[in-house]
């Protein structure tokens, strides 16, 4: 990979020098192996672009994070893959599913958790899988397989049976998680899913992520540097709705002289020096 000159940071030639980390290898993989693509997604408010002509992929078991600073347009980036909001210009495929003209195909292949979670309070997580099961079909022979598998990888055995009002936001986030992994999906695009966790709760979704990506391919949103080094395979860094970095954790380190709060800070602006 090619290194970031030490001058100069701007989004197009960032992007050019590290958006095939591993030299073009990428690029010749056959194109089933493409799991999430983003091509050219753009979100217009009025005047205002929460996302500008955003294009990457991520390839079939890579965990990639979505970094970027608050209100870079992760989430509106991520609402646009999932086919939760329409792109202005652009589109998004899951598994190779289109998510505008083909979105149940790809929502079948799809778990995603929201910044805020789908939750009931009123409900028990066991009631809420077992809802979420109905809802999306599951075949009555694998139902109380499936929930029982969720609860086991997602740790909730012994909060099954308290409304979830009553839990503590590492249990919420727990929970949130399930319902996501719940159909088995070959895809999860997790918004912020450490956010307001503490230390411990934190290492928790940390193990859960690294089971996971064993068996999946993981776009994570965050904008907390300890999680792109602790899990990441890849980062992708948005900053102002548009790509800046695209490539490996060690070619962020070099924008940074060894430093990745220094290559945020190069990447992302110097609006409070």
């Amino acid at each position: 990979m090619a290194e970031p000159s030490g001058e100069s940071h701007s989004s197009e030639s960032v992007a050019t020098a590290t958006a095939d980390p591993r030299n073009g290898e990428n690029k010749n993989r056959d194109s089933a192996d493409t799991m999430i693509e983003a091509v050219g997604l753009s979100k217009f408010y009025g005047p205002f672009a929460a996302a500008r002509d955003i294009s990457f992929q991520v390839k079939k078991g890579e965990l990639v994070a979505f970094l970027g600073p608050n209100g870079a347009g992760k989430s509106t980036t991520m609402k646009m893959l999932t086919g939760y909001i329409a792109p202005s210009e652009g589109f998004a495929r899951i598994a190779g599913h289109n998510m505008m003209d083909d979105r149940i195909a790809g929502s079948r292949r799809l778990g995603y958790l929201p910044e805020n979670g789908p939750l009931y309070p009123e409900m028990t997580p066991l009631g809420m899988l077992e809802f979420f099961a109905e809802a999306r079909g599951l075949p009555t022979a694998t139902k109380k397989n499936q929930i029982e598998k969720v609860i086991d990888i997602c740790d909730l055995s012994s909060v099954v049976y308290k409304p979830i009002s009553k839990l503590s936001k590492g249990f919420k986030q727990r929970v949130g998680m399930s319902q996501a992994l719940l159909h088995e999906p070959d895809v999860l695009i997790l918004d912020e899913p450490t956010a307001g966790l503490d230390p411990n709760q934190i290492r928790g979704v940390r193990k859960t992520m690294r089971k996971l990506s064993e068996t999946k391919t993981i776009l994570l949103s965050t904008h907390i540097l300890q999680e792109v080094e602790a899990m990441a395979d890849r980062v992708v860094l948005i900053n102002e709705g548009r790509k800046v970095y695209d490539g490996d954790v060690d070619g962020l380190r070099v924008i940074g002289s060894g430093d990745l709060d220094e290559a945020f800070h190069q990447l992302t602006g110097h609006k409070f020096d």
